[in-house]
């Protein structure tokens, strides 16, 4: 899992965790306004006062903690903002995804904003001095260049600069306001502060268990695995590879190593040549902090899906909360790729505060619309989320879940520790102890969720989302991935992965949920957008949990393993959903034979 550490102070009210009784579930309280029912999801807002003539947004005034403040923003500093612009009917069109309806562009003209929309935002931006001025294709987003004075009259808010661990930032100390005009129009401003940064934390494995034997039957066995190891573990069987589906990885920076590390991983394991092509998002960077991470998303999406028609590797400027929504932006709008990867997340107050989680959730939800699904990592640190690398500890950050994979429009893909049997196959997995969980105090379930959430108390009474959905392998000691690189990994000194590296956390389990469900898309087209068929599925087959397999123990229900051990801090796997787990791990031939129907 990549961690982004934005160190934002906020209200001590929600950083704190109430413990609910009954088989080891925890509530963390609700944002006072921040719930509503149904499937159209509502942001709550601090209230402040607004000086007459201006509009309020979601970018709300943010402090950054443990930091030197070094006084106003150098005034001639450029900037690029990205003000996002409001869909349409944003509730309707939320309950017509939930019902399967699948829109073409034409049809989503319907909600998208309009030409009049961003042309008045345009219009505005230009008056007050900013250059490059252009909306997306989508009108979802809008962006220019300006300086820091411009920009700090044109939003009416303050611009300070800070020394955060040596490194200046900045960040805007007020809220983000626009003319009382653009208050229906205008979302959020973006781009006010780049305290937002990534930590990255591959999680490296020496194990040398293989299958060699003379281990029992039933003996677990802890070794490194590759694609067709994988691909036993989880059942492919028959299972169609993902010839038919196209599938992208989100990252940033430099990835032309990427590509090559790709095809090098295929040459040595002669499995099938992936096309590739890199899309680029916003201004070019050289950076390559993050090569290993995208290694590993590209190469064990593909190694479990087996084959995939396309993968996409999308790399914006920098990993700010403003470059990530503007690569969300351009893989919903362009529709290339049927889905999405982001081994990446932040705490979601920190989404929350700069107005992005609501610029995101509008984009997740218009490529839902198109039948699109993103899967996302839900954290290395338990049952908290981390501001800083702490590699994988739980309980070491604030309770709360991570964003995006807190959206209701993302499938959040929790971790497990798996166990083989000596000849590969399955034997059991349990919950991963650093595994990402929890409740979400910003977002609301949808109405495929809701069936299996807590339904009373505090939780039912706030209709909450809860985090992960699904789970995959991750833990770094027993299950992780094998990638193959010619040249060192920055993260890895003079170390090569020629021999192979193994890799684990959330950012194997995420890529690994997207490439079973890219054969299941592959398998049955007519699928579409992921969540509301995988929780289905689970409901279809829940009752008839019977069989049990282990140790550890591991129940199995229509497409899924249903993992009923092991916590994360504050939270437990237990039978059915749970906060650790979500609906389980896949079992890829069962989930074939089932998902159909």
């Amino acid at each position: 899992m990549i961690e982004r550490k934005l160190v934002v102070a906020l209200v001590a009210a929600t950083m704190v965790a109430s413990c609910a009784g009954g088989g080891g579930q925890a509530s963390l309280p609700p944002i006072p306004g921040s719930a509503n029912a149904g499937n159209s999801v509502r942001h709550s807002s601090v209230a402040i006062a607004v000086p007459a003539g201006w509009s309020s947004t979601a970018t709300q005034g943010v402090t950054v903690a443990n930091a030197t403040d070094s006084g106003p923003l150098n005034p001639s500093q450029v900037l690029t903002v990205r003000l996002s612009l409001a869909l349409h009917n944003p509730g309707e069109l939320a309950q017509l995804v939930a019902a399967g309806q699948r829109f073409s562009d034409a049809q989503m003209a319907t909600y998208l904003p309009t030409a009049s929309d961003a042309g008045a935002v345009e219009n505005y931006l230009k008056s007050q001095g900013f250059t490059n001025v252009s909306a997306a294709p989508d009108n979802l987003l809008v962006d220019a260049d300006g300086t820091a004075a411009i920009v700090k009259k044109a939003f009416d808010t303050s611009l300070e600069s800070f020394s955060l661990g040596g490194v200046p930032v900045f960040a805007n100390t007020t809220p983000a306001l626009v003319p009382q005009s653009l208050g229906g129009i205008v979302n959020a401003v973006l781009g006010l502060n780049n305290a937002a940064k990534m930590a990255l934390g591959p999680k490296k494995s020496t194990n040398n268990c293989y299958f060699t034997g003379p281990t029992p039957q039933g003996t677990p066995c802890a070794h490194d695995y590759g694609p067709h190891d994988i691909q036993l573990f989880y059942d492919t069987g028959n299972t169609p590879a993902a010839t038919g589906t196209t599938i992208s990885v989100m990252a940033e920076g430099d990835v032309s190593s990427v590509v090559t590390d790709l095809a090098y991983a295929e040459n040595t394991l002669g499995t099938p040549h992936v096309p590739v092509t890199v899309v680029r998002v916003g201004y070019p960077s050289p950076d390559t902090s993050g090569v290993i991470e995208w290694a590993l998303d590209t190469q064990s999406s593909t190694g479990i899906a087996g084959n995939v028609k396309q993968l996409y590797i999308y790399a914006t400027t920098s990993l700010t909360d403003s470059d990530i929504a503007n690569e969300y932006n351009h893989w919903a709008s362009a529709d290339l790729a049927q889905l999405g990867n982001s081994s990446f997340g932040e705490c979601e107050y920190q989404a929350y505060l700069d107005g992005s989680m609501k610029a995101d959730d509008q984009v997740f939800l218009y490529a839902a619309a198109h039948g699109q699904t993103m899967f996302a990592s839900s954290g290395d640190t338990g049952s908290s989320c981390a501001l800083a690398p702490t590699n994988g500890v739980p309980g070491s950050g604030p309770p709360m879940v991570s964003f995006p994979a807190s959206s209701p429009w993302v499938t959040a893909v929790g971790g497990t520790t798996i166990a083989s049997n000596s000849d590969g196959t399955y034997l059991g997995e349990v919950a991963w102890n650093s595994g990402g969980g929890g409740v979400s105090q910003f977002e609301n379930a949808t109405s495929w969720e809701e069936p299996v959430q807590v339904t009373t108390g505090v939780l039912a009474a706030g209709n909450l989302r809860g985090v992960p959905d699904i789970a995959m392998d991750a833990d770094p000691t027993t299950g992780p991935y094998d990638i193959y690189a010619p040249a060192p990994f920055p993260d890895l000194g003079p170390l090569t992965c020629a021999s192979p590296c193994g890799v684990g956390g959330t950012s194997l389990a995420s890529p690994l949920a997207m490439g079973v469900y890219a054969r299941m898309l592959t398998a049955h087209p007519s699928l579409g957008y992921a969540p509301p068929v995988l929780y289905h599925n689970y409901v279809q087959y829940e009752s008839g949990e019977t069989l049990v397999q282990g140790p550890p123990p591991t129940e199995s229900y229509g497409g899924f393993h249903d993992i009923v051990t092991g916590g994360n801090g504050a939270f437990t796997a237990l039978p059915g959903y749970d906060y650790i787990t979500g609906l389980g791990t896949f079992d890829v031939s069962a989930l074939n034979a089932t998902i159909a129907q």
